[in-house]
């Protein structure tokens, strides 16, 4: 945690849009807990790996009657893992070569893509329907890597930056507005309906 508190020293000096740039959502904020040594973005996407690995343990298990099902297992995570570590690196030196600042990425349409994978890997595996392995395993694998590439690789840049007293924003202007207009904003000129929106915001 020691790495993490140097850059935290730096957040004063920060207005509040860069800060939300550089710490992200609840996801993002997590790993901005670790030592970026370990929250480097090749790790996390390994990590990802790591879980989608093991939540291959019971089809793997069931679906091949050979004692060999748990070597099996063992090298494709392997292989797993091996592939979204090299991605993670991937990534970051595409975001160091082009100083992209992170992006939120497309949930609506990550975050069901494991549980769409993981269904069509079970169907395949019961014999219902014939699908090709690299189907679902791109379902499966994409929403980490994605997620990396998109918002971690570039946050995790920005943090480096900031570990060295470097500004990141220092040459970067971001817009900036303050939300104290949110009731006017609401009321839209309605006068009588702002006093009604101040009036639920002292409750």
């Amino acid at each position: 945690m020691e790495s993490s508190a140097r850059w935290q020293g730096h957040l004063e000096g920060l207005n509040p849009k860069e800060r939300e740039t550089l710490l992200g959502t609840s996801l993002s904020r997590r790993f901005t807990q670790l030592p970026l040594w370990l929250s480097h973005p090749s790790n996390i996407c390994a990590f990802y790996g790591l879980l989608v690995s093991l939540a291959l343990v019971l089809p793997y298990r069931f679906a091949q009657a050979s004692e060999s099902w748990f070597t099996n297992w063992i090298f494709h995570s392997a292989l797993i893992m091996a592939a979204c570590l090299l991605l993670g690196m991937f990534s970051l030196i595409i975001v160091s070569l082009s100083k992209r600042f992170p992006v939120t990425p497309p949930r609506i349409i990550l975050y069901p893509m494991p549980f769409v994978g993981f269904g069509l890997l079970t169907i395949s595996h019961t014999g219902m329907v014939d699908l090709p392995s690299y189907i679902y395993m791109f379902l499966l694998l994409l929403p980490g890597p994605m997620y990396v590439h998109l918002s971690w690789a570039p946050r995790w840049r920005l943090l480096c930056q900031l570990e060295d007293g470097v500004n990141p924003f220092e040459n970067h202007h971001m817009d900036f507005k303050e939300d104290s207009n949110g009731a006017e904003e609401i009321a839209a000129g309605d006068e009588e309906l702002l006093s009604v929106v101040n009036a639920l915001e002292d409750e």
